[in-house]
């Protein structure tokens, strides 16, 4: 079953995502489960379990452009979804188009590359 009618990924996404699989090995499975369970709540069925928040401040009116703060990923054993993953994406409502633009751990890096961003959706 499809939930979104599509989902798009920056090449720069690709990159980071392909560096943190090497680190975290159950991510790609994780992250399928994020995009069922996480994004599906919260944009499909309107529920707000505080894990999506839009980022502010980018001057980005669209799409709208979210952090998501709650990942659990399973190799980071015994935090649940503070495993400190972070992942960017934008969400085009009117077609139903998720896009993602970054993922990372907290560890490495403290927030989201705001110039890839703009880069991409200051149009």
């Amino acid at each position: 079953m499809k939930i979104f009618s599509e989902i798009d990924y920056l090449p720069e996404f690709e990159k980071d995502f392909k560096r943190l699989s090497k680190k975290f090995r159950t991510l790609e499975e994780d992250f399928k489960t994020f995009i069922n369970t996480q994004l599906n709540l919260f944009h499909k069925k309107g529920i707000d379990n505080k894990g999506v928040v839009p980022i502010s401040g980018i001057g980005i009116p669209n799409p709208k452009v979210y952090k998501a703060r709650k990942f659990a990923c399973r190799s980071l054993k015994g935090r649940g979804v503070d495993s400190g993953i972070r992942v960017i994406y934008a969400y085009r409502e009117e077609e139903d188009k998720l896009e993602f633009i970054e993922i990372y751990f907290k560890g490495d890096k403290e927030n989201e590359d705001r110039d890839r961003i703009l880069v991409h959706y200051n149009r």
